[in-house]
């Protein structure tokens, strides 16, 4: 949505042990360049600028089995030695949890000053846990929590309409609530949505059902 808009946007993957975003973003095949400004990021998407550890791995069913020093050390680079050029957002992809990634990307973009966090959790009790973790984890490290958004939020049935709420109802609410963040969005399970991510494609429009996922999409990003 914000590429869209006409936005100049960057992504870092950090899940360095299971990169994901190349395929989201339709980029698997992509080739980071090492010139004298440095890394030369893919361009996918909407000319979205991607960067992921995938880029230069062998394959994509190489295993990445690094401890923490060697997962800090690519970090850094991935921020200091990658041409970003100008953005206007970079948006950076870390895996669940509170771990080295999250530690590392934090103190490198400290200098900055980043906008802040946007934490995802499903509606579940064991996910809204996990989130809460991750919350504290930012109040210790003086990060702002811009908001939380609700995914797998319940499926509605395209043949009668009813809603099942697959994995309960209410976690982003409740952490919303307990912790005076707001919610940003809620994404229900789509079929669609699930095929499009496959795809590396954007939602296509005109349905019914993916207009009014994409306008979730639109005003999660418009906060």
């Amino acid at each position: 949505s914000l590429a869209e808009k006409g936005k100049k946007v960057g992504v870092l993957d950090l899940d360095i042990c299971g990169p994901s975003i190349p395929k989201l973003l339709n980029c698997e095949n992509g080739v980071v360049i090492n010139n004298s400004w440095g890394w030369t990021p893919v361009t996918a998407l909407n000319g979205i600028i991607v960067m992921s550890i995938a880029f230069v791995l062998s394959s994509t069913d190489t295993p990445v089995v690094w401890r923490g020093p060697r997962k800090t050390n690519m970090i850094t680079r991935f921020l200091r030695d990658t041409f970003w050029g100008r953005l206007d957002y970079l948006i950076i992809d870390t895996p669940p949890g509170t771990s080295d990634e999250h530690l590392s990307v934090i103190a490198a973009l400290k200098p900055c000053q980043p906008s802040g966090a946007v934490l995802v959790t499903t509606p579940q009790d064991l996910s809204v846990s996990t989130v809460l973790r991750q919350l504290h984890f930012c109040d210790k490290l003086d990060l702002k929590v811009l908001g939380i958004v609700e995914n797998m939020s319940g499926f509605k049935c395209p043949c009668c309409d009813q809603f099942y709420p697959i994995f309960k109802e209410g976690g982003g609410k409740a952490i919303s609530e307990e912790c005076n963040i707001p919610i940003l969005g809620s994404i229900p399970i789509s079929p669609n949505l699930m095929t499009a991510s496959d795809c590396g494609t954007t939602l296509p429009t005109n349905q019914q059902e993916n207009d009014q996922i994409i306008k979730i999409m639109q005003h999660i990003t418009s906060n």
